[in-house]
């Protein structure tokens, strides 16, 4: 039955009372069960180490020190993907122009595409082959623009290594920066990845790392990952019959002089970067997006001073957060610091998009692991579909996260 607002009762005085009253009480009891049922996380949870559980209503069911400032390894990249979200916005695709000159030169200026993969240059050489009144036959030099970030980007906490977690950022990289080779029967290098292919550029590479297998990453030294986008760029041109009878260098597009011919945008949505960003946790991926966001804020080119003042400032301004320390976008640096507090506050905010984390049976959860360091973050899932949310930072070394979420999972319904 429809009550129209002079229709609906009123109460007395004493009955709002006893109604405040009775919730008050019911959130109460509800406190306490579940104080009762996490108080064994007490034992679990040392001077460096923190946790915060709140309940589908927002309100704080167990914590303890959810105040002090820890390092949060890779639950970080949940509020890098906020920050993405906040300025970029869910349907945001990242782009990559193609430019001709009066000298027949082909120019590629890129804008920090963070999935900007083999399959993406294979269409793209098919998409210029056939620009309608376009004759790209023959192309002299293929020329890179890389200034829509500022190079190099040293990223705090990356090393000189040929781990994934190491491949440095720009404004126009090719496979996150790496490629994966293998020997075959014959014993010859060959791509570990059909998709893509073994080029004489990365011969040397190969056989400077000595390995028989595994993934080497293309520094930003003398623009070496810049450059490796324009090889296989051109050997997919090349494919298309494209003749090339110039060579490959760097330079900035010249808008006065240069005609855009082709605008490539990304097939996927910011919202699926961020999917694949929390499932892989891919570190390279998280500071593209960070210095994309501080180009978008305050101008190209993109810098990791802005990138980060413009997370701090979403962070201050939009989510009231201050209690945080940030110095990139992806955890992998010890000197990144956040409270439980401060990540609940960032969950509560990202829930709407919870279901882009990893999924295992009712949790929803962004893991974060550096030596000693355990950390995870997200939601569980309850009978009605509603979401609890949890904030684990271990900052201890040689403890383990597992037990701790086996007790929320048991408890948390």
């Amino acid at each position: 039955m429809y009550l129209s607002p002079k229709s609906k009762p009123s109460f007395s005085a004493a009955t709002w009372r006893f109604l405040l009253l009775f919730c008050l009480l019911n959130f109460g009891v509800t406190q306490h069960l579940y104080a009762e049922k996490l108080a064994v996380l007490n034992h679990f949870i040392g001077d460096r180490d923190a946790i915060l559980v709140a309940d589908p209503q927002g309100r704080i069911v167990f914590s303890k020190n959810a105040d002090i400032q820890l390092v949060p390894a890779s639950t970080l990249k949940i509020f890098t993907a906020l920050v993405a979200l906040h300025y970029l916005g869910p349907d945001y695709r990242f782009v990559t122009e193609f430019y001709q000159d009066h000298h027949s030169n082909l120019k590629v200026k890129g804008y920090g595409d963070p999935l900007l993969i083999s399959e993406a240059l294979a269409k793209i050489a098919r998409d210029l082959k056939s620009i309608p009144g376009i004759e790209l036959n023959h192309i002299n030099d293929l020329v890179l623009d890389d200034s829509y970030f500022k190079t190099p980007i040293a990223i705090p906490g990356v090393n000189r290594s040929n781990e994934p977690y190491d491949a440095p950022i720009g404004a126009l990289c090719v496979n996150f920066n790496t490629i994966n080779f293998k020997r075959n029967p014959n014993g010859i290098f060959v791509s570990a990845e059909p998709q893509t292919p073994l080029l004489p550029f990365v011969q040397e590479k190969i056989d400077a790392a000595q390995l028989d297998h595994g993934r080497i990453l293309f520094s930003s030294q003398r623009n070496e990952n810049t450059l490796y986008s324009g090889h296989l760029l051109l050997y997919f041109l090349k494919k298309e019959a494209i003749q090339f009878a110039g060579r490959i260098r760097t330079e900035k597009v010249q808008n006065d002089n240069d005609k855009l011919i082709f605008r490539y945008v990304s097939s996927f949505s910011l919202m699926q970067v961020i999917s694949k960003l929390l499932e892989y946790s891919n570190n390279f991926m998280a500071n593209q997006l960070l210095i994309t966001c501080g180009a978008k804020a305050y101008g190209p080119p993109g810098t990791l001073e802005n990138g980060v003042q413009a997370a701090s400032a979403y962070a201050k301004n939009i989510l009231k957060i201050d209690n945080f320390r940030l110095v990139e976008g992806s955890g992998i640096s010890r000197k990144n610091r956040m409270s439980a507090v401060s990540l609940y506050k960032i969950l509560k905010v990202f829930a709407p998009y919870h279901f882009l984390m990893r999924r295992m049976g009712k949790a929803f959860y962004k893991t974060g692991t550096l030596n000693g360091i355990h950390t995870r973050a997200g939601y569980v899932e309850n009978k009605e579909g509603r979401l609890y949310s949890f904030v684990l930072l271990i900052n201890t070394s040689g403890k383990s996260p597992n037990p701790i979420m086996d007790i929320l999972l048991r408890n948390l319904d």
